[in-house]
């Protein structure tokens, strides 16, 4: 019999994370294409997340969004579905 303390599994970061904002129609068409693939993801909304927009911009050196970093730290700002489908298939993600 294992206790559930054994049992128990440290959480595992999520490899991809997307900055964006509600109102940015390419940050919710990029969620939407994520979702729809069942590909986990950290969202970070810089509309709530104090120090979110600096933290895109440290990683992109741009103001667009969306920015997303992907597991092997390669990140893309604004891209098509077919691109972020595309590396996700590179990546083995989906």
């Amino acid at each position: 019999m294992t206790s559930p303390a054994a049992s128990a599994l440290p959480a595992v970061p999520t490899a991809i994370t997307m900055f964006g904002a509600e109102w940015c129609r390419d940050c919710r068409r990029s969620k939407k294409l994520l979702d729809g693939l069942g590909v986990a993801y950290d969202y970070v909304d810089l509309e709530t997340v104090a120090d979110g927009a600096d933290r895109a911009k440290a990683i992109s050196g741009r103001t667009q969004i969306p920015v997303i970093v992907f597991a092997d730290d390669t990140h893309m700002v604004e891209p098509s579905d077919a691109e972020v489908r595309a590396k996700l298939i590179e990546l083995g993600t989906v």
